[in-house]
């Protein structure tokens, strides 16, 4: 059976629509680009035998997906409103729990509670003030306020 132009590009559209109706982990809009453009180089008689057609199709979209899809997803999958996390260095927020030197806990900040690790070889008491020195994820390293 052979392939022609119009069956890559047909292939190349059902592969993007399916993309743009899935949820979306930009997998699939890739292998569409690939067959539209074997279709479209098929289409100008440029791409050859049917063996060299799918090994571009194959080496088209591998390529793109590694090339790209990390990208798209940054752009797509920004939040504007959501600030990054390590933005909290430096905020000031209430110890919910008491807890010992280097032991973690939970405190208060911006309205949520956050687990903390006592980051100054000190303990920290419940209600006291505390500076974050450092995130590594979501936990967040403090140390009592005013201490330098």
């Amino acid at each position: 059976m052979e392939i022609l132009w119009w069956h890559w590009i047909v292939l190349g559209l059902i592969l993007v629509v399916a993309e743009l109706l899935s949820a979306g982990g930009f997998y699939i809009i890739f292998f569409g680009i690939g067959a539209l453009v074997v279709g479209i180089l098929a289409g100008a008689h440029l791409a050859g035998p049917m063996w060299v057609q799918l090994l571009m199709f194959s080496v088209i979209s591998i390529g793109t997906l590694v090339l790209f899809r990390e990208r798209m997803l940054r752009s797509v999958q920004h939040d504007p409103q959501a600030p990054p996390v390590d933005a909290l260095v430096g905020e000031v927020g209430i110890a919910s729990d008491d807890f010992a030197a280097g032991a973690v806990g939970k405190i208060e900040l911006r309205g949520a509670a956050w687990s903390a690790r006592s980051a100054g070889g000190v303990a920290i008491s419940r209600g006291a003030r505390v500076r974050v020195t450092r995130v590594d994820g979501l936990m967040l390293f403090v140390e009592p306020e005013g201490v330098p």
